[in-house]
């Protein structure tokens, strides 16, 4: 019996905090000075009736679910898409809020970044059932093709697109096909099939040669590029394969599964070297290190584990989240981890697994000075939690009224106080 799909309501959301925006002759700047990691570079685009930014460590990016993060090959921006039908970008590893690419009218649930870091593509299913291939880094939408996407991934040398089929997506015979489209033009190419479930997973060689894709079937199918036939398909796990992940060197490829384990398997010829075992729930994405000696797996047990290659020994567990982590990245020069729960984008160092204090946010849709006290030094207007130090020299705005805040769908209200 297949196990259900997770439930994507919202869990043990943490309270904001409030971090800095202040008006100077330019318009809302972000603070860059003490606690404040966002970058003043954003700001020009944050509407001038917002006051304040919603931050923890790991702020909330999305209206709702993240599905998957990706980041671009220079390491200096990262995309997320989420179940909000939005697509945002940020700079790094500052975290300042650049973008929100609108026009799906569905869940975004794939996003990709061509190697040349001038395209972003993102899938969508169910009603909306495109793909949407977007410039970088101005965000401009180039095409849309007219197929949905449950998983998308692009070849090393950016020439091919791959995709993989979700649920209303069925061809002749039941089949989920995995599609291959060329870049930068977008025309379809091939339909792969094989699959009887969704595809949750594709991945390409290093060497762009070689196709790897996870179903919900169970299976793992490695298709021959260019011509897209298939070479042979890996049993091991008991249910659905949701991610998988190329070493550098090509000998290894990474799985997922919602078994709970991650499996290694050796390539070409497709044993299953280790089943590593650890996670307690779904294991949704998995990442490896450029330089192949780091596996990150992210889990509905809302954990990351770190793990080493290619023996397996599980290196640290990363906790922090209190709702499952949907995606991992890591990031060009393998010194930053990106992770993703339901509703916030957390940063870690490698490979000693420290979170780093950067909050991404979207102050446009922040809440507006909740729970906080404002103070100005030398020009410079900041806004901090209630009962935050303020520095010697401060001027500040102390006065502060009782009010009630209620966030909608999922609890988290309760008495504020706000500046007077």
């Amino acid at each position: 019996m297949k196990p259900e799909k997770a439930d994507d309501g919202r869990e043990g959301e943490a309270r904001p905090e409030v971090y800095a925006i202040s008006r100077g002759r330019s318009g809302w700047t972000l603070s860059r000075r003490s606690l404040f990691s966002a970058a003043a570079a954003a700001a020009a685009a944050v509407p001038r009736s917002a006051e304040a930014a919603v931050c923890a460590t790991g702020a909330q990016a999305h209206t709702t679910t993240i599905t998957q993060v990706a980041i671009s090959p220079d390491g200096r921006l990262l995309a997320s898409g989420s179940l909000d039908q939005s697509i945002k970008l940020w700079s790094m590893p500052d975290g300042a809020w650049l973008k929100t690419l609108p026009g799906h009218s569905g869940g975004v649930w794939s996003v990709a970044i061509r190697p040349d870091g001038r395209m972003l593509v993102s899938g969508s299913g169910a009603s909306d059932q495109t793909i949407k291939l977007w410039s970088l880094p101005d965000g401009a939408l180039l095409k849309t093709l007219g197929q949905g996407a449950l998983s998308l991934a692009i070849s090393p040398d950016g020439r091919l697109l791959a995709s993989g089929s979700g649920e209303q997506l069925v061809t002749g015979g039941g089949d989920k096909p995995v599609r291959l489209w060329s870049l930068p033009d977008g025309a379809l190419l091939k339909t792969l099939l094989g699959h009887s479930w969704d595809v949750e997973a594709v991945a390409f060689s290093p060497d762009s040669r070689l196709l790897a894709s996870g179903s919900y079937d169970g299976s793992i199918k490695l298709w021959s590029l260019p011509d897209g036939a298939l070479l042979k398909t890996l049993s091991g796990h008991s249910y659905d394969v949701a991610t998988l992940a190329f070493s550098p060197d090509g000998r290894l490829l990474a799985s997922g599964s919602r078994d709970y384990s991650v499996g290694l398997w050796s390539l070409p010829g497709g044993t299953m070297l280790k089943d590593l075992t650890g996670h307690v729930s779904n294991v949704n994405s998995v990442a490896i290190s450029p330089d192949g000696r780091l596996l990150a797996s992210g889990s509905d047990d809302q954990t990351i584990k770190l793990w080493s290659l290619p023996d397996g020994v599980l290196l640290k567990t990363l906790t922090g989240y209190s709702t499952p982590v949907r995606s991992v990245a890591i990031g060009p020069d393998g010194g930053l981890l990106t992770s993703a729960g339901y509703f916030d984008i957390k940063l870690w160092s490698l490979p000693d697994g420290k979170q780093i204090p950067v909050c991404l946010m979207d102050t446009a849709a922040s809440l507006t000075s909740v729970g906080s006290i404002r103070y100005t030094v030398a020009g410079v207007t900041y806004t901090v939690p209630s009962g935050s130090p303020i520095p010697s020299g401060a001027v500040c705005t102390c006065n502060l009224v009782q009010g009630t805040v209620s966030s909608g769908g999922g609890g988290g209200g309760g008495t504020y106080w706000y500046p007077n």
